[in-house]
């Protein structure tokens, strides 16, 4: 048994991790029959415990949420992965779940968004600053070069990036001419009129995995090929596309699984922007746990 430090982790790189994804959608996985995570309850948070069994790997992710944290300067939310081997079930590595986490949610946004990518320089604007703005930034790079990138913030005065301000007439420029938009913020309402967005734009939303919260509107998920990882799961945590539904814009028939879009059985429209929002599933932590895992046996002297 290893322990796979945050640096181990990371050793991947984010082109390995998109690949360790897009290789498991291709080989037959099927994030429909992942287990739904679990919340239980603690004194000072809850433990959220996220299963998974793919062909090669089973495992787990331990996180634990305690809001008291960031007054204490501590993270809010922690994890950690146990990666089993699929027969014996036996200890095979336990890896840092943040750094983990880190790592897989931008291969995921990024291989669900690829195949509508213009092959060419991509001009990004990103909504957010924290580390999942900055993977998803990262990520890109590794699949397209980058003509620009641009971040908008509510105070981008409380930021060390370079920043506009959300909602000025530099942040909805930035939107307007956009080949992809992250959203990766801790929003419960829209942070932007969608109709600054052209039609061949991928949106990718992160922030958002309760159905109460959101980070778009729902006039943008009427007009765009929506993208999920699993449609039920989108459909009982997705707020972005939970609300949409709700007022009228969107239906569960119009939802695309990712797996469809990855091994090419749904190709998306180029006339009409692409929508793919993320809650996080346990499948995606076990494939890029596993490549990690190889990663590190590999580069072992």
């Amino acid at each position: 048994m290893r322990f796979l430090d945050a640096d181990a982790v990371a050793a991947l790189g984010p082109a390995g991790a998109v690949r360790a994804v897009t290789d498991a959608l291709r080989g037959g996985l099927d994030p429909a029959t992942d287990p739904p995570r679990t919340a239980v309850g603690l004194a000072h948070g809850q433990f959220l415990l996220m299963p998974s069994e793919a062909a090669a790997a089973a495992g787990v992710k331990v996180a634990t949420v305690a809001p008291g944290n960031p007054a204490r300067g501590l993270p809010r939310i922690q994890a950690t992965y146990l990666l089993l081997d699929r027969e014996t079930l036996g200890l095979r590595a336990v890896l840092d779940g943040t750094a983990l986490t880190t790592l897989r949610t931008p291969a995921v946004s990024v291989a669900a968004v690829l195949p509508a990518l213009p092959d060419r320089p991509l001009r990004i604007a990103v909504v957010g600053a924290g580390p999942q703005a900055v993977g998803h930034v990262a990520t890109l790079a590794a699949v397209r070069p980058l003509a620009g990138v641009t971040h908008l913030l509510r105070d981008p005065s409380r930021a060390s990036l370079d920043a506009v301000r959300l909602g000025s007439a530099q942040a909805d420029e930035a939107l307007g001419s956009a080949d992809v938009v992250v959203c990766a913020t801790s929003a419960r309402a829209p942070l932007f009129d969608s109709s600054l967005l052209r039609d061949e734009a991928a949106v990718i939303a992160v922030g958002s995995h309760e159905p109460d919260a959101r980070e778009l509107d729902a006039a943008l998920l009427g007009r765009a090929t929506v993208v999920v990882e699993d449609v039920a799961t989108a459909l009982r945590e997705a707020g972005d596309v939970v609300l949409a539904i709700a007022e009228g814009a969107l239906s569960a028939d119009d939802l695309v699984p990712m797996r469809e879009v990855v091994t090419g059985a749904a190709t998306p429209p180029a006339d009409r922007p692409l929508v793919f929002t993320s809650v996080g599933m346990s499948w995606q932590d076990l494939v890029v746990a596993a490549a990690v895992a190889r990663t590190a046996t590999a580069e072992r002297p």
